[in-house]
């Protein structure tokens, strides 16, 4: 079958990006929380309630316990990193005989940005770390294809990498210096993206889109629709890029991402248009033709089919839902 041109930057729509992670970011408008580090020394256990987007944490020194309910513990040792996606209650500890007590309470009570359990003299652990918040609304575009546990050990090459950013974020935390708080966000933000680079990475095969990344075929075709989505894909144009005659294509896609390359479009799409509807004052007919549909009633149709109301309904109700609360 031959193949079908990729070179569409002249026409393609500026809510598209060829990059699926930066895309997926982009729309998920994270807002990173550098934490208060963990500094412990003797027996100790902390038991930490599930939390609804993302947590990531780096052992600096010394060594511990994860155990989260449903999975088996696992022991993350000095430059380890780990990515907890919308994570089950879970205990970090120093020995799983040790009886946890909850987390929540030495948080708040945090002087200086630390934590600390026993003797400071006497520290041999330390771990920092911290959380993602995500826009509600498209969370689960990364949340429904993370696992709860992302494990990055320090011999692996993607965690020598990171372990260069690690230096950078501790030497931040512990400088308090002007201008930290950008630095750290973005230093947790491209951390973030590694991780999920190590993931799609990792044997044993990641689930939805992360699964294409690294596949030269549906990887080709799923890079193209982000990069174009304003472009009336047809079956037959993803299977050229891919180099598969359709039906291999449609069941090549099916398997890796978990959904139909033409259900894939469209519900990426959707993602685009909420986050333009609930952001700006774009005209629905505007916002038709930069998702690839050829007139306002056939993108409200499919805008209602997915998100269970009209475009215009939306638009208003989470605009009324920004606005401040008058005292």
């Amino acid at each position: 079958m031959p193949s079908t041109s990729l070179h569409r930057s002249s026409k393609a729509s500026p809510l598209g990006t060829s990059d699926p992670i930066a895309g997926a970011i982009g729309l998920l408008r994270p807002r990173a929380v550098v934490e208060a580090g963990l500094h412990a020394a003797g027996p100790w256990a902390l038991r930490f309630e599930p939390f609804p987007h993302v947590r990531l944490g780096i052992v600096v020194r010394g060594g511990c316990w994860l155990a989260m309910e449903g999975h088996e513990p696992v022991r993350l040792q000095e430059g380890d990193f780990y990515l907890l996606g919308d994570p089950p209650p879970y205990v970090l500890a120093s020995s799983l005989t040790e009886q946890p007590h909850a987390a929540a309470a030495l948080w708040d009570d945090a002087v200086d940005g630390a934590v600390r359990i026993g003797p400071r003299a006497q520290e041999d652990t330390y771990l920092c770390g911290g959380h993602f918040a995500f826009d509600d609304t498209n969370a689960a575009m990364l949340l429904d294809v993370l696992p709860p546990l992302v494990h990055v050990r320090a011999a692996d090459p993607r965690g020598r990498l990171l372990a260069h950013l690690s230096e950078l974020l501790v030497s931040e935390v512990d400088a308090d210096a002007v201008g930290g708080s950008l630095v750290l966000d973005h230093l947790a933000q491209i951390m973030l993206v590694h991780m999920l680079r190590a993931h799609a990475d990792q044997a044993g095969r990641p689930a939805g889109w992360l699964a294409a990344l690294g596949a030269d075929g549906v990887g080709a075709a799923l890079r193209a629709m982000h990069a174009d989505v304003a472009h009336r894909w047809t079956l037959h144009e993803l299977a050229g890029i891919s180099h598969m005659s359709r039906s291999a294509f449609a069941a090549a896609f099916k398997d890796q991402v978990g959904t139909a390359p033409l259900d894939y479009l469209i519900q990426w799409r959707m993602s685009l248009a909420r986050d333009v509807l609930r952001r700006g004052t774009r005209p629905i007919s505007e916002l038709a033709s930069a998702t690839g549909y050829e007139s306002e009633s056939a993108f409200s149709t499919a805008f209602r089919r997915v998100v269970g109301t009209s475009p215009r309904h939306f638009r208003d109700t989470s605009r009324r839902a920004a606005q401040p609360i008058e005292p």
